[in-house]
């Protein structure tokens, strides 16, 4: 099997309109026509998951079903139903559930020596049960020191990451996150408005850029951080790889911290937005992405 006989869906999510986001499906699909490949890009809005006679089945308009799919989404349960017709899904559902979530991507690298921010992950709450009682938090508060660092477990871009000064804001934080998923970080102040983005693609580096911000605590560009290119050290390369790796991650971007004694991993992002880097380096990362994507499929 070669690139010219293969067919791919490029799944994307049907109610997220917004221009970044198709504009990223349409620099995919580019970069997968190049290498001959018949890429269509499908929302998730098209497909109808179900099981018939307790089997995995799937309604959709397409002719046929592709050789293989690049999920672009976070819709598990597709993903999954996709893997279980027998469809080769990069990333796999598995691997995008747990980069999903902070809490998730940081218990899943526990005890595999990867060095890390100290984290603490809250007490569960349910739904409509609101936190009555704040010592645990008051205790994790005096662990960490202040400032400490609050992420809601679902969020992109640097969104949904908080910088807490003190003891009463972190109350209030708390109060306000209500049943929320959250870890609680330690912060690094060698790393305050600045990071490192390395995109790995099959156990290799193929991109890298840092991230500075003058007026943010987050180096996100999406909160108005500022990119240049970057060659990865050793044990900055090697830990983004060795991240990947654990994690199962066909392709990630690895986001790293400056840490007083080497990088320190801050995130995996299993999608990753990929024009940013591109517009910063001049790397195509999708181009290795359907390298990749082509010899694993065809070695199946």
């Amino acid at each position: 099997m070669n690139s010219s006989t293969l067919s791919c869906w490029i799944v994307v999510n049907g109610y997220l309109q917004h221009e970044k986001f198709s504009d990223l499906a349409l620099f995919v699909k580019e970069a997968a026509e190049r290498k001959g490949i018949a890429a269509s890009i499908v929302r998730n809005s098209e497909l109808i998951v179900s099981l018939a006679n307790s089997s995995a089945a799937l309604i959709h308009n397409r002719n046929s079903l592709p050789d293989f799919v690049l999920f672009l989404d976070k819709d598990i349960h597709l993903a999954r139903q996709l893997e279980l017709l027998g469809l080769p899904v990069y990333n796999r559902s598995e691997a995008i559930d747990i980069c999903d979530s902070k809490a998730k991507t940081h218990q899943a690298l526990a005890n595999h020596a990867i060095p890390m921010p100290k984290t603490f992950f809250p007490p569960f709450t349910y739904e409509g049960i609101e936190r009555q009682h704040f010592d645990a938090f008051i205790n994790i508060g005096q662990a960490l020191d202040y400032p400490l660092v609050v992420k809601e477990a679902y969020g992109s871009f640097g969104q949904q990451v908080y910088l807490i000064e003190t003891e009463s804001e972190l109350i209030e934080l708390v109060k306000k996150l209500k049943h929320k998923p959250f870890i609680l970080q330690e912060f690094i102040e060698n790393s305050r408005g600045r990071d490192i983005r390395i995109n790995v693609v099959g156990n290799k580096v193929v991109a890298a850029m840092k991230r500075t911000s003058k007026h943010d605590f987050r180096a996100n560009m999406t909160n108005g951080g500022q990119s240049a290119p970057y060659t990865p050290t050793k044990a900055e390369a090697e830990l983004a790889i060795t991240a990947a790796r654990i994690l199962d991650v066909d392709f990630a971007g690895v986001d790293l911290l400056y840490g007083e004694d080497g990088p320190l991993l801050c995130e995996v992002n299993s999608n990753s937005h990929l024009l940013n880097i591109y517009e910063c380096t001049g790397i195509n990362i999708a181009d290795a992405m359907f390298d990749y994507m082509i010899q694993r499929t065809s070695n199946q």
